[in-house]
């Protein structure tokens, strides 16, 4: 019998063990703790920290302390700065029954002229009644994993999948909920292995990304979703060569 990997777990721990260690240090404790805890990437506010690459001025904003996309029109919102490895904390929900939607990590942050969305891997976040509304064409529906945190490499970006359907990775158990209710992914990125935890457990992760580092984009995707919680804890970085690194673009666009 095939056995899913379980270097999800063992990553994660190392992780921990690693944060824990540093702050446990009596030497360099204070840099420890300040390097080693999450940071609000959404204050709740206003988008400071976003900038907008491809959408319309109204399709991002905040009401009452959370982060609103309409979904129109196609397209993304990238981070300021670029990440390499790190967790990252984010809840969404989406708004529409078959609501489409995720979280591109490790991505260029600017989009080609002919194309909406960004080279990058994706963090998929689709709403359960996707699949019912997505025949495929022999009348057959695509498969529930697809909607539960199905990670893969988008628009030339490639990884090599923990759990494949084709190139993209599904996850092993179904966990997101549906219209309106909120749903919580952790998500660690460290040296091109990705590994995800959806709602409280991890269930699907990636290896050898081609890129491993680069900006954070939300993605705008034809349904209104909405976003709180957005942190990112930095981790050290590895060894890296300059293929790896998305390209830089300037702060403003």
């Amino acid at each position: 019998m095939n056995r899913p990997r379980d270097n999800a777990g063992t990553l994660f721990a190392a992780i921990l063990l690693f944060s824990g260690l540093l702050l446990g240090l009596g030497a360099g404790r204070a840099a420890a703790e300040e390097a080693r805890v999450f940071q609000d990437l959404f204050n709740g506010q206003d988008l400071t920290g976003w900038v907008n690459v491809n959408t319309d001025k109204d399709t991002w904003s905040v009401r009452d302390g959370l982060l609103v996309c309409t979904g129109h029109p196609i397209g993304v919102m990238r981070s300021e700065k670029q990440y390499q490895n790190f967790i990252l904390h984010i809840e969404w929900r989406h708004m529409d029954a078959g609501g489409n939607s995720g979280v591109f990590a490790w991505s260029e942050g600017s989009v080609p002229e002919g194309r909406r969305l960004p080279k990058g891997l994706e963090v998929q976040m689709l709403e359960l009644e996707w699949v019912k509304l997505h025949k495929k064409k022999d009348g057959t529906l695509p498969p529930i994993a697809y909607v539960h945190g199905e990670l893969f490499g988008a628009n030339g970006l490639t990884v090599v999948p923990d759990n494949p359907r084709g190139a993209r990775s599904k996850s092993l158990e179904n966990r997101c909920k549906g219209k309106g209710q909120w749903n919580v992914y952790d998500v660690v990125f460290v040296d091109g292995v990705v590994k995800l935890s959806v709602n409280g457990k991890f269930v699907n992760g990636v290896s050898q990304s081609s890129v491993r580092k680069g900006y954070l984009c939300l993605e705008s995707e034809g349904a209104e979703i909405h976003f709180r919680n957005i942190r990112i804890m930095e981790l050290p970085p590895g060894i890296i060569t300059s293929e790896q690194i998305a390209p830089m673009v300037g702060r403003g666009g």
